[in-house]
C-alpha cells in the first residue's frame, strides 16, 4: 500500500487500532489524515479530534490536513503515484491513477502500519467508451451512462428483489477516455463506489498524468512552506513523483486479457443528460423523464465535483442575475478551490443568487450534519441518494452541476430543450470554465515552492526504486 488515507469520522478508531498494533512509525510510504466529515459542524468530541489527531499522525510520519482544508479524496488524489496501489477509510477512496481498495478503520490501520493489506483480486468488468460527446453532455453524464448501459444490456437491475449487478465486488476498468484530465477521471472512478465495485482503474495517456504530477509537486512544496508535515514524508513523495516524471512509464492491460463482462458505450448516442432518480444511484434515466418536477433544494458539492463545476454553476447563475427560487447549497471540495473561486468573483455571484456557502468538505453529501428540509425534493451533485441520507423523507435526484444549476434557477427540472438552451451560452466559455487548478501556474503556490529543496539522497533513492518498479 503506497498511499493510505484516513478521515475524521473513523480516524479516532484508526488511531486506537494503531495503538493496539504498537505502531510508532508508518511503513506505508504516505499516510494522510483529513478532517472533511466533521469540519463544518463539529461536535465537542470532533473539536478534540481536530486538535489531537494531527499530532498523532505526524508523529508516525503521516501527513495531516486541517479542519476546513476540504475533502479527503480531492487532496489524497493529488498525492498519488501512477500505477501504485492504496487504500482509505472511505468508500469513495477510488484513485484516478493507479488503483485503490477502500477499507474499514482496522484494515486502514494495518495498511498504514505495515505497508501491506491482504487482498483477493477479483475479476474485471471492462467499460469501453467510443464516439464523440454531444452538445450539453458532461462527464457526469458519462458516469451515469455506465449503469444506464448496464441496465439496457441486462447486467444491472434496479429493484432490490432479485438484484443483479455485474459490477458488484469486481474491478471496473474504463477505456476510451485516454485524454481526460486526472480531475475528470476521478468523476468516473469515484462513482464506482455506487456500482459496488471493489475498485476502479482508468486508462489515461501520459500527458495528463504528467501535468497533474508537475502541479502536485508544487502543491506539496507549498504545503511545506505553510507548515504542513511530516516534512520528510512529503519530500519523499515529491522525489518519487520527480523520478516518475524522468521516466514516465505506464502499465497497460495485456492484449489477451480476459474480462468477466465487456460493456461498450457509444458517446454519440447520449443526447441528453442522465440523472439518478430518487432514491437509488442505480436508477438512471434521461432528464426528459423527470422534466417539470418541482425542486426545493439544490446541492453543488462533494468529492464528485471540481473547480470547473463551480465555475459552470456560477456562469449559469450569473446569467440569471438574481436570487433563485430554491435553497441552493455550495460546498467546494478544497480551500484552494474556494480561494480561486473567490478571486474570480464567483462567491459574489453565489451571494446574489442567495446561495448558502459551506466550509470546504463533505457538507450535505455525508448526511451526518447539515440536512435538507424534511420531504424536500433535491437535485444534487453528490455521490449517492439513498433514502433519508440528505434529509428525512427527501427525494433526491443526482445530476451534473450544470443540470443542478439550471434546476436551481427554474425551481424545477428543465426539459431537454431548456437545458440545452442554457448550456449553449456556457459552451461558449468552455475552455475558460473547465480549467483546472495547476499549482505550478499559480504564483501564490509557485513562489514559495521555489524555496523548498528536496534532498539529493531522497531523489536518488526514488530513482532507484522507480527503476526497479519499471524493470
Amino acid at each position: 500500500m503506497t498511499t493510505v488515507g484516513s478521515q475524521d469520522s473513523t480516524g479516532p478508531m484508526t488511531r486506537d487500532e494503531l495503538k493496539d498494533l504498537a505502531c510508532l512509525g508508518f511503513s506505508a510510504d504516505l499516510v494522510m489524515q483529513s478532517f472533511c466529515h466533521t469540519a463544518a459542524y463539529p461536535k465537542p468530541v470532533d473539536v478534540v479530534t481536530h486538535h489531537t489527531l494531527p499530532d498523532f499522525m505526524r508523529d508516525r510520519g503521516g501527513v495531516s490536513l486541517k479542519a476546513g482544508d476540504g475533502v479527503i479524496h480531492s487532496w489524497l488524489n493529488r498525492m498519488l503515484l501512477p500505477d501504485t496501489c492504496g487504500t482509505g477509510a472511505d468508500s469513495h477512496t477510488r484513485f484516478p491513477i493507479g488503483i485503490s481498495f477502500p477499507a474499514g478503520s482496522g484494515a486502514v490501520a494495518f495498511a498504514a502500519a505495515t505497508g501491506v493489506m491482504p487482498l483477493d483480486m477479483p475479476e474485471s468488468v471492462l467499460v469501453r467508451f467510443s464516439g464523440e460527446m454531444q452538445h450539453g453532455i458532461t462527464l457526469r453524464d458519462l458516469v451515469m451512462a455506465i449503469p444506464y448501459a448496464a441496465i439496457k444490456s441486462g447486467h444491472l437491475t434496479v429493484p432490490k428483489k432479485g438484484k443483479k449487478n455485474v459490477f458488484n465486488g469486481r474491478i471496473l476498468e474504463i477505456e476510451g477516455l485516454n485524454t481526460l484530465k486526472c480531475e475528470q477521471a476521478f468523476e468516473l472512478s469515484d462513482a464506482s463506489a455506487e456500482r459496488s465495485a471493489a475498485g476502479c482503474t482508468i486508462k489515461l495517456d501520459k500527458e495528463p498524468i504528467m501535468e497533474y504530477l508537475i502541479s502536485n509537486i508544487v502543491m506539496f512544496k507549498w504545503m511545506i512552506s505553510e507548515g504542513y508535515g511530516d516534512v520528510r514524508t512529503i519530500k519523499r513523495r515529491i522525489a518519487a513523483m520527480e523520478a516518475w516524471l524522468e521516466n514516465p512509464v505506464l502499465m497497460e492491460a495485456d492484449k489477451e486479457a480476459q474480462y468477466h463482462t465487456v460493456i461498450d458505450i457509444d458517446m454519440s448516442s447520449i443526447t441528453e443528460p442522465l440523472l439518478a432518480f430518487p432514491n437509488d444511484p442505480d436508477d438512471v434515466r434521461p432528464l426528459s423523464e423527470a422534466a417539470g418536477a418541482k425542486v426545493d433544494e439544490v446541492f453543488v458539492g462533494s468529492c464528485m465535483t471540481n473547480i470547473g463545476h463551480f465555475r459552470a454553476a456560477g456562469e449559469l447563475l450569473k446569467g440569471h442575475g438574481q436570487q433563485v427560487p430554491t435553497r441552493l447549497w455550495i460546498a467546494p471540495p478544497t480551500k484552494m478551490d474556494e480561494a480561486q473561486l473567490t478571486a474570480e468573483g464567483f462567491y459574489s455571484v453565489y451571494g446574489i443568487a442567495g446561495a448558502r456557502t459551506e466550509v470546504p468538505g463533505c457538507s450535505l453529501c455525508m448526511g451526518n450534519q447539515a440536512r435538507v428540509a424534511d420531504k424536500a425534493t433535491v437535485v444534487s451533485t453528490s455521490t449517492r441518494n439513498f433514502p433519508n441520507r440528505m434529509g428525512k423523507g427527501a427525494d433526491c435526484y443526482l445530476s451534473s452541476a450544470e443540470v443542478a444549476a439550471v434546476a436551481a434557477i427554474m425551481g424545477r427540472l428543465p426539459t431537454k430543450e431548456e437545458y440545452l438552451q442554457a448550456y449553449t451560452e456556457l459552451g461558449k466559455k468552455k475552455d475558460e470554465t473547465y480549467r483546472y487548478l495547476n499549482f505550478d501556474q499559480e504564483e501564490a503556490f509557485a513562489a514559495p515552492a521555489k524555496e523548498i529543496i528536496v534532498d539529493a539522497d531522497l531523489l536518488q533513492n526514488a530513482r532507484e526504486a522507480h527503476a526497479r518498479f519499471v524493470a
